[in-house]
């Protein structure tokens, strides 16, 4: 395998809206590129880059992937990303280990809000990126309108450097802004074209388009704006200077066209990622951390520096076992050695290394500065953990990942898969660290949270199809409370005879409420011996386990104190299970008489949205019986404060989707119990009785 210097490699993320052929793209750049022999179709499930059985079937892209190809002597590295919401978690794990992003917006349908979603996560890194106009052979393609819906949306940085000669199906070739080249394909699929004159009906039309480009070259060097201002005729070699380095500013976005499925365009595509995207050496120094400190440590983007690499990205096979995916910051990896992980503490032994694309794997010796590659079966390494040398150790900025924004409770669809399913869960968030996985003690329910409904319904399938493991996704019991408004006596009398030694226990029971959080208090006013001393731990008890069962619909008790104040007991007859069953009597009586009411979780929820969509989404959490508490800007959109109760909060991620058109996001996390209006109240409480007469 040859060798590449870090100046000569490129890490680019294809990142664009659901459906707006980025992958396309980026089977088609390594096709032209001849890494792969033959152009894959993601419709036809060939794709290089869409290779998962889960990506076939809904033909879109579900994780991240890795593919590497040679141009002009210089490594890409492709990494292709989600474009679907809810996997924007592989989005941002792509986007961390990358230099510069490739924003593809399709000419049809144009700015969509998942596009705007990528260019704000790429804002985020200040990554340098270029926009690609795709799909300009289908109809209703619209370039100059595409164009400004770009720099309505992300401003005038967005700078056009290529034409398109024709459109829709006429579309076969690109005008080069800066050689003032045409360059018309044969229509054949194959890449072949030849290099022309611009057409005559196009020629004014780029003299303007390179008017721009040329202000927006000039703008990052000053020796070339005295030039221009001067009024002089700018060489084409200065253009591309100051483009390159107005790209690596973040002050220029290029952007160009192409079409995947004709194959128009891509290698003029290919020569824009390498003439002006920034390699890794173009990165000054990689900051990270001292372990178990605040200190911050350099490292130089150089071969011979010490080893720093963080993996980006975790892949769970049963019979290949795990692989993970990394990026060289500094120094070099080599097969057949040992790093130490400085997150974990940990010296892990590495195997053969290999290069990525899309499933195939290419064995390699080492993995230089700058470069990405793969190993297989590292012991206790995750996603966004540090690979460095153990005599210098530093820990990289990990990965920002999105929290879980809906929750089902996955269920065993046949008994004795529960096994599966726990190490089939364990393996998929190792692979996924947005799927957050817990058991519900109350309600005894395993709680899978992620991203969207599709996501859940992508992990269920994956647990089938790599764990043999069948789920059903179901909404998550709601975990109420019981309490009581006022204050209550009652006796509790177990008494049997049934021949020979006989059971008796009796008790008189007082109960009064506590304040919110007061949880349970017991007290013993016995006064006497009317309850010998050693059967007062078995009321506390009997106590102690009616609370858990609760009474009126089987969740548990709270906030409430219990005060046994008399009873009797029989010198023989006695026992502890007796004054247990005794007590648990007394106590349900007393609840029913104590004004019983039913609890619900309250949650604080924070909804960002954009300003004039504030009145529908206020509107919707009204209806979910919400109180809002505020708004607050945030940049260009409004954070919504509110609080709402948790039973209307299961399918929220999804409605808000839906009322936003996925502009809309949303966190949440518990705050408080609060009574259920009796209306509801009666419902969950009567749900409750069905369900215990049908077990």
């Amino acid at each position: 395998m040859k060798r590449y210097r870090t100046e000569d490699i490129r890490n680019v993320a294809l990142v664009a809206h659901s459906g707006a052929g980025k992958t396309s793209l980026g089977d088609a750049v390594l096709f032209n590129a001849k890494a792969i022999d033959r152009m894959g179709r993601v419709d036809e499930g060939t794709s290089t880059l869409d290779y998962e059985p889960d990506e076939i079937k809904r033909k879109i892209t579900i994780s991240t992937t890795v593919a590497h190809c040679e141009w002009q002597n210089t490594k890409i590295n492709l990494v292709d990303t989600p474009g679907y919401a809810d996997f924007i978690g592989d989005v941002k794990s792509g986007l961390r280990v990358v230099e510069s992003a490739i924003v593809a917006v399709c000419a049809t349908a144009g700015v969509e809000v998942g596009t705007e979603n990528v260019w704000q996560f790429a804002d985020e890194r200040a990554l340098p990126r270029m926009v690609v106009i795709t799909k300009l052979d289908r109809e209703n393609a619209d370039f100059y309108k595409t164009i400004d819906a770009v720099r309505n949306t992300f401003g005038t940085k967005c700078a056009v450097i290529q034409l398109p000669i024709g459109s829709q199906d006429s579309f076969r070739g690109v005008v080069d802004l800066i050689s003032m080249k045409a360059y018309v394909y044969d229509g054949s699929s194959s890449g072949k074209f030849q290099e022309q004159d611009i057409p005559d009906d196009l020629k004014e039309t780029a003299e303007n388009y390179r008017s721009e480009l040329i202000e927006a070259a000039v703008e990052s060097d000053d020796e070339l704006i005295e030039k221009y201002l001067e009024g002089e005729e700018l060489s084409e070699e200065e253009i591309r200077k100051g483009l390159r380095q107005g790209v690596a500013e973040g002050s220029v976005y290029p952007i160009i066209c192409v079409s995947a499925l004709k194959n128009v365009g891509i290698k003029q595509m290919l020569d824009t990622i390498v003439a002006y995207l920034p390699s890794p050496a173009d990165i000054d120094r990689i900051e990270g951390k001292a372990p178990g400190s605040d200190e911050t440590k350099e490292l130089a983007p150089k071969d011979d520096a010490p080893l720093s690499a963080l993996v980006f990205k975790t892949t769970a096979d049963p019979f290949v076992g795990k692989i993970s995916l990394f990026r060289v910051y500094s120094g070099t990896m080599r097969s057949d050695g040992q790093v130490y992980n400085s997150n974990e503490d940990t010296t892990e032994r590495v195997g053969q290394l290999f290069f990525m694309k899309g499933k195939q794997q290419e064995p390699v010796d080492q993995v230089s500065a700058g470069d990405i590659g793969a190993v297989a079966k590292l012991g206790v390494t995750g996603t966004g953990d540090t690979l460095c040398d153990k005599s210098n150790p530093v820990v990289l900025p990990g990965i920002n990942f999105p929290k879980p924004t809906l929750a089902m409770a996955m269920k065993p669809k046949a008994k004795g898969d529960e096994d599966k399913i726990g190490s089939g869960l364990a393996r998929l968030t190792e692979e996924d660290p947005t799927i957050v996985v817990h058991r519900d003690a109350e309600t005894a329910e395993t709680i899978v949270e992620g991203l969207g409904e599709v996501h859940l319904e992508v992990t269920a399938e994956r647990l089938k199809r790599k764990f043999g493991a069948e789920v059903v996704l179901d909404t998550p019991r709601i975990p109420y409370r019981e309490t009581i408004r006022g204050t209550a006596k009652a006796e509790g009398k177990h008494k049997k005879q049934t021949g020979g030694r006989g059971q008796y226990g009796h008790v008189f029971l007082e109960i009064s409420p506590l304040p919110p959080g007061g949880d349970f208090e017991f007290e013993d006013k016995i006064f006497g011996g009317a309850v010998p001393k050693q059967y007062i731990p078995a009321v506390e008890k009997g106590v102690r386990e009616t609370l858990v069962e609760g009474v009126l619909a089987g969740y548990p008790l709270v906030d409430l104190k219990v005060t046994l104040y008399d009873g009797s007991y029989h010198p023989v007859d006695s026992s502890e299970m007796a004054f247990k069953i005794a007590s648990s009597m007394a106590l349900k009586k007393g609840v029913m008489d104590a004004s019983p009411v039913l609890l619900e979780p309250i949650m604080d929820v924070e909804v960002t949205v954009p300003e004039y969509q504030m009145g529908d989404v206020m509107g919707d959490l009204n209806k979910r019986r919400g109180r809002i508490l505020g708004m607050e800007p945030q940049g260009n959109k409004q954070v919504i404060k509110a609080q709402v109760p948790m039973a209307e909060m299961f399918k929220y991620a999804i409605d808000l989707r839906s009322i936003t058109a996925g502009r809309g996001s949303f966190t949440m996390e518990f705050s408080h119990y609060e009574e259920v209006p009796a209306a509801i109240s009666q419902q969950v409480i009567e749900k409750a009785k069905q369900e215990r007469e049908q077990q």
